[in-house]
């Protein structure tokens, strides 16, 4: 089932001055009066509900989304129609700039729980980036951002093990949750073990093998959805990253 996040909502909306997600997305490094033309093009429309459809495969590119509240995961279908995982995108996260260049969205994206995003339409958007050179660097820093993330998951599928997926995915949504402001060790994580066997390349017995694992050597702790990181240090160790640096495959 598919939905549209362009219908209009009544009543007050909220605006990206006053986003707490403001300095993550788009704005950022816009002036005040760059930021309400920014405003003034984006369209938000009613929540998007679990297991609806964001957009779909093939469709015509016509928007560039935000997510402001839930978590969506694009996939790609083979021509056998089985599902291939190929991200999740959390609030903050811009999702569909990789249609950009071929005129069409190449992934289909899925809510995983009920979600809010802002559109924002190719048309006004390249508009208004050729007229704000800071919102074209943006848009270009993030676009390097996901190529750069695309790029550390192949070497992570390729190279690693079932106990080193795990971890760097974990350290990955880790540091994504802490870029956001929140904390980097007690998180939820809304997509299910079916759909992260799914994005690592991972049987599902296997997944729930290293989970188990991880919590019998006191790496984790989990609570249903809610997971707890209680050695980072261990798990930087495993993953095979450094944590100096802190930027996992997010940044």
């Amino acid at each position: 089932m598919k939905t549209t996040a362009a219908t209009p909502l009544r009543g007050a909306q909220p605006h990206c001055q006053t986003c707490s997600l403001n300095a993550l997305c788009l704005p950022l490094s816009l002036s005040e009066n760059d930021m309400e033309r920014l405003d003034d093009i984006i369209r938000r429309g009613r929540p998007i509900q679990k297991g609806q459809l964001l957009f779909q495969q093939g469709e015509e590119f016509q928007s560039v989304f935000a997510v402001r509240t839930g978590a969506l995961k694009t996939y790609t279908l083979a021509s056998n129609g089985e599902e291939q995982i190929t991200g999740f995108h959390l609030a903050s996260e811009l999702i569909g700039l990789s249609g950009y260049d071929a005129g069409a969205y190449p992934l289909t994206a899925k809510a995983l729980e009920t979600t809010t995003v802002c559109e924002i339409p190719l048309q006004q958007l390249d508009h208004l980036a050729d007229e704000l050179p800071d919102l074209r660097k943006q848009l270009m820093r993030t676009m390097g951002t996901e190529i750069r993330h695309d790029q550390n998951m192949m070497l992570l599928l390729s190279k690693k093990n079932a106990e080193e997926r795990v971890a760097s995915f974990l350290l990955d949504i880790s540091q994504r949750y802490q870029r956001r402001g929140f904390s980097s060790t007690h998180f939820r994580l809304p997509m299910s073990r079916v759909d992260i066997s799914n994005y690592l390349g991972l049987a599902v017995e296997t997944i729930s093998r290293v989970f188990t694992r991880f919590q019998k050597n006191e790496l984790i702790e989990t609570q249903g959805k809610e997971i707890i990181l209680t050695d980072l240090d261990s798990l930087y160790e495993l993953a095979g990253l450094a944590r100096a640096h802190d930027k996992c495959f997010s940044e």
